[in-house]
């Protein structure tokens, strides 16, 4: 699984260096795409097709990537900042569990 995940951030710090299209990229011009591939995936899920639902999260996960990228171009976020906050806040909302969780 992290290694799965570790080849994904690499390919994402590939097409952000060489790619033309991923390089002009900004967290604004990805807005819109993340808004239709977020669609995509509740379009997937009402019609309870696994697959494409596994192809939209990929989709998905590739622009939360892409925009902790630019994050951390910018020297504001990065990948792991976004993960440690969703840990936070999970645990956050789930005292009830913390032992489990941690």
């Amino acid at each position: 699984m992290l290694e799965s995940f570790s080849k994904l951030l690499d390919v994402m710090d590939e097409l952000r260096a060489e790619c033309p299209w991923d390089k002009k990229q900004t967290l604004e011009s990805l807005r819109p795409l993340t808004i239709e591939e977020t669609y995509e995936l509740a379009d997937a899920i009402l019609e309870n097709n696994l697959d494409d639902i596994k192809g939209e999260l990929g989709d998905i996960l590739l622009h939360i990537v892409f925009y902790a990228k630019i994050g951390s171009e910018k020297n504001s976020f990065d990948i792991a900042d976004v993960c440690d906050a969703i840990v936070k806040k999970l645990i956050h909302r789930h005292p009830q569990d913390r032992k489990s969780v941690v």
